[in-house]
């Protein structure tokens, strides 16, 4: 494999969050009966014309500012010319030569930790095709077209993604970075965020492209990483054993976990691009670019870096909190009610908070601690009135039953011990019944110190402050 080096490009598919469609004013909403959300311009009627939507194009800006793209003043529709059952016009409307957003870029961060600059060629506006039903048709197609003209922003980055890792690494800040803007919502499973990931390998060292395949439609970060990784052996194995890598559109099968050919991959020319005659050229000034820049929010990487600066919190604790805007929304709530205790509060939400709604596979939003409850917590870690070990059983308590953080305590009786007399008289004891582990303790094997400390703490029901139970037993072992 280092003899081969993998040139990755992605093109992700946004679905922008507006209420109505791109050109008619059919709603969007997720779920609806097929074809219930289709109006005449949907279904391609002679005589009917697009409108095109406000909003959606105050969305491509905002996404074309955050990327430090360049957002060009006259941009142009075009009509691609295909047919597809689920394409009732016979063309699908999108932009080719005048995007509205050209030249951005974004950084990722490698697993070793370091940056990584990858190209946003372009981002164009465009309309989403209908969908094909099998499922439930014995030897026919279903056509549902309530998907037929919804916007789309298409982010097309350069081929300078070198590994699967990376792709993934890349459409995951992509993925924050939209629903940061409030743009997408990036449901996966529901087709609002989606990739087609362009792959194609050259020796190691070779300055041309090789020849590219495409694989379709990849809904899920764990997909777009499987897929990839199949396709490269695959190229690899052709190339070694004397085969040619054919441009194609390939689909993944997830079942068995390989690409498979689809179609011969299409040129430009096959499209047969022109402007669309029924839409004007979408004309900004620079007054309105300058209101949406306006109206930008914190960015992941602003935020990322702010946290860092103000709270103390580690560059991979800061990504961690920043990946989603909930997440970090929640963390600075919990910070306000301990300000003192910022690393604290970041290591409990990105430690027990998040396994928790992980184990019950719940958004950040459907926590069933509030902020406020977990701050309560952090104080009482902070304040010595328990352990960070307790904490533990606090947390459980308080996700399970509702419970605030002090009545836990309170009904418990977890409050650390932090009378010094009273762990002295348990370290006695424990001294006391283990004469042979303090010889040898003495004779020079100071592992055992982890032996005495448990013993204490297991005496104490875990409640003795373990940074007073490490200094009061070092004095006695040392007799």
């Amino acid at each position: 494999m280092s003899a081969w080096e993998t040139v990755i490009g992605l093109e992700i598919h946004a679905q922008l969050s507006t209420r109505s469609k791109i050109f008619s004013g059919s709603a969007t909403r997720y779920g609806a009966p097929p074809n219930a959300q289709a109006n005449l311009v949907d279904l391609g009627y002679p005589g009917v014309l697009p409108v095109l939507n406000a909003e959606a194009v105050r969305m491509a800006v905002k996404l074309g500012l955050a990327l430090g793209a360049k957002i060009a003043p006259h941009s142009v529709f075009a009509r691609k010319n295909y047919f597809y059952p689920d394409l009732p016009k016979g063309y699908q409307i999108s932009q080719y030569e005048l995007p509205i957003v050209a030249h951005g870029a974004l950084e990722i961060v490698l697993e070793d930790g370091s940056a990584k600059r990858i190209g946003v060629t372009r981002a164009h506006l465009e309309e989403d095709a209908g969908k094909s039903l099998h499922e439930g048709l014995p030897g026919v197609t279903g056509i549902d077209l309530n998907r037929a003209g919804t916007p789309l922003i298409e982010i097309v980055s350069e081929p300078d993604l070198r590994s699967a890792k990376e792709a993934v690494a890349y459409m995951k800040k992509v993925h924050t970075l939209v629903r940061y803007l409030e743009i997408c919502d990036g449901n996966m499973q529901e087709g609002s965020f989606r990739c087609d990931a362009n792959v194609s390998v050259r020796k190691s060292g070779a300055e041309k492209f090789g020849t590219r395949a495409e694989i379709k439609n990849l809904n899920s970060f764990r997909f777009v990483e499987r897929a990839i990784n199949y396709e490269v052996e695959r190229q690899i194995e052709l190339i070694e054993s004397g085969g040619k890598v054919v441009q194609e559109t390939r689909l993944y099968d997830p079942d068995k976990g390989e690409t498979r050919s689809m179609r011969s991959k299409e040129e430009a020319n096959d499209y047969r691009y022109f402007p669309d005659p029924d839409l004007l050229p979408v004309e900004l000034d620079a007054a309105f670019i300058d209101s949406v820049r306006k109206g930008l929010p914190e960015l992941p990487d602003q935020k990322a870096a702010r946290f860092v600066k103000d709270y103390g919190l580690s560059a991979y604790d800061a990504g961690v909190l920043t990946a989603s805007r909930e997440y970090a929304e929640y963390y600075e709530r919990v910070v306000s009610v301990v300000p003192e205790s910022p690393k604290l509060a970041a290591n409990l939400v990105t430690g027990e908070l998040a396994a928790a709604l992980n184990r019950d596979n719940l958004e950040i939003g459907a926590s069933r601690i509030d902020a406020g409850a977990l701050g309560g917590l952090v104080k009482r870690i902070a304040d010595a009135t328990i352990s960070g070990k307790i904490a533990k059983e606090v947390f459980e308590a308080m996700w399970t039953e509702g419970l605030r953080a002090d009545a836990v305590i309170e009904s418990r009786g977890l409050k650390q011990i932090t009378d010094s007399g009273a762990i002295e008289r348990v370290i006695d004891e424990v001294i006391a019944k283990n004469p042979g582990q303090l010889a040898d303790y003495r004779g020079g094997k100071d592992k055992l110190f982890g032996f005495f400390v448990g013993q204490v703490m297991k005496a104490t029901g875990g409640k003795a402050n373990p940074a007073q139970l490490n200094e009061l037993l070092k004095k006695k072992l040392a007799g």
